[in-house]
C-alpha cells in the first residue's frame, strides 16, 4: 500500500500559571497539529499565546481543545452542562485561542474536545449538538476532530462541518471502537514498542487490537500522541520515526 499519510496531533499548553505539564517546544518539533488548551481544563492567556507563537513558527496547525469548565479535575470529570451554556463556552474558548493564533500570524484550524467532553460526545447526541453549535457560533466552518462514528461527527456532518477521524496508539480500545475508560486497568498503553507497533498498524492497516483481543477497524486521518505521559517527547519521536520507516507520509490534515 502506497500513498498513505497521517497527521500527528498532541495536546499542548496544558499548564496553568507557574505549573507546567507538557513539553510544548520539543513536542512541536514532532507533531503536525497542536491541540491547545483554552483555559477551561488547563492553559492560560500567557501559555496560549506562547504555544501559538511556537506552533506558527514551526508551521504546526493550531487547534482549539475545548472542554468542560473544570480546572481542578483537568477536564476529566463527568459534568452535566445545559446545551446553551456548553455551546457558549465552546465558542468562548475558540474565540480566545483565535486571538493568539492570529497574533502569531496563524489561525485556529480545527476544534477537538478534551477529556470528559470528548468521551461524552461519542454517545451523547445532545451534548454533541451543543459542541457543534459552539463551533458554528464561533464562526467559520472549522473541521471537528474526534472519534470515528461518534455522535459528534454525526452532528458536525449535519451542520455541514468537515469531520476528521482520530485514532490513538497509546489508548486501549473496546470492541465497538470506543476507548476503554481511563479508570480501567490497561486503558493506557505504556510500552513504547507496543505504542509504535499499534500506531503503524492503525495507519497502514486501519486496525487495532481491542482490549478483549479482537481486531477493530479504525480509519483515521489523525493520530493522537499524548503530551502528558512520562517520556512523551521521546515516544512521539519514536512513533513518527516508525511511521516514516513504514512508508507513511506525516503531514497536517488542515
Amino acid at each position: 500500500m502506497s500513498g498513505v499519510s497521517i497527521d500527528l496531533n498532541a495536546d499542548l499548553g496544558e499548564g496553568f500559571g507557574r505549573w507546567t505539564l507538557t513539553d510544548d517546544e520539543r513536542l512541536l518539533s514532532v507533531v503536525t497539529s497542536a491541540n491547545v488548551a483554552c483555559g477551561f481544563h488547563a492553559g492560560d492567556a500567557v501559555t496560549m499565546r506562547r504555544v501559538c507563537a511556537l506552533a506558527a513558527e514551526r508551521g504546526v496547525r493550531i487547534g482549539a481543545q475545548v472542554s468542560y469548565r473544570d480546572l481542578a479535575g483537568f477536564g476529566r470529570r463527568a459534568m452535566d452542562v445545559p446545551s446553551e451554556e456548553l455551546a457558549a463556552e465552546v465558542a468562548y474558548q475558540i474565540g480566545a485561542l483565535e486571538v493568539f493564533a492570529r497574533a502569531a500570524g496563524s489561525r485556529v484550524a480545527y476544534v477537538k474536545p478534551h477529556g470528559a467532553l470528548y468521551n461524552r460526545v461519542v454517545r451523547d447526541a445532545e451534548q454533541a449538538a451543543a459542541v457543534v453549535d459552539g463551533v458554528l457560533l464561533a464562526g467559520g466552518g472549522l473541521p471537528v476532530l474526534g472519534l470515528p462514528g461518534s455522535r459528534l461527527h454525526e452532528a458536525a456532518e449535519r451542520a455541514g462541518l468537515p469531520v476528521v477521524a482520530e485514532a490513538f496508539g497509546d489508548r486501549a480500545y473496546r470492541a465497538d471502537g470506543s476507548l476503554l475508560p481511563r479508570g480501567r486497568e490497561g486503558a493506557v498503553v505504556h510500552d513504547p514498542d507496543a505504542v509504535v507497533e499499534r500506531s503503524v498498524a492503525l495507519v497502514r492497516a486501519g486496525t487495532v487490537t481491542a482490549h478483549c483481543g479482537t481486531a477493530v477497524p479504525v480509519r483515521a486521518r489523525s493520530l493522537c500522541l499524548h503530551g502528558d505521559t512520562p517520556g512523551a517527547v521521546e515516544l512521539a519521536r519514536r512513533v513518527r520515526a516508525g511511521l516514516e520507516s513504514a512508508g507513511v507520509t506525516v503531514g497536517a490534515f488542515a
